[in-house]
């Protein structure tokens, strides 16, 4: 297996396990509040397991855009090429 092969892997097995463990967290909130000794109600655990997902994409979103914005505004014209009436007709 070579180092990509790994590494996807990797990624794919982190993926699964973080899936799992936030459907968890939305399903199981007051086990989840109780076993760790968190001083918060369900609904701010809930509140915040949306709101953080939520802001990560929008900013994910916003980069991206803003990225696109920056490299449209670093290109170069396109050159223009004008075709005499000669070469046009072979």
């Amino acid at each position: 297996m070579n180092k990509d092969q790994i590494k996807g892997i990797v990624i794919f097995t982190l993926c699964i396990i973080f899936a799992i463990a936030y459907a968890i967290l939305l399903v199981t909130p007051q086990q989840i509040i109780d076993l760790f000794g968190l001083s918060m109600s369900t609904e701010t655990l809930h509140f915040w397991l949306i709101a953080i997902p939520t802001l990560i994409i929008f900013f994910t979103v916003m980069a991206i855009g803003a990225w696109i914005g920056l490299e449209l505004a670093k290109a170069q014209p396109p050159k223009v090429v004008i075709e005499t009436e000669s070469e046009s007709h072979g």
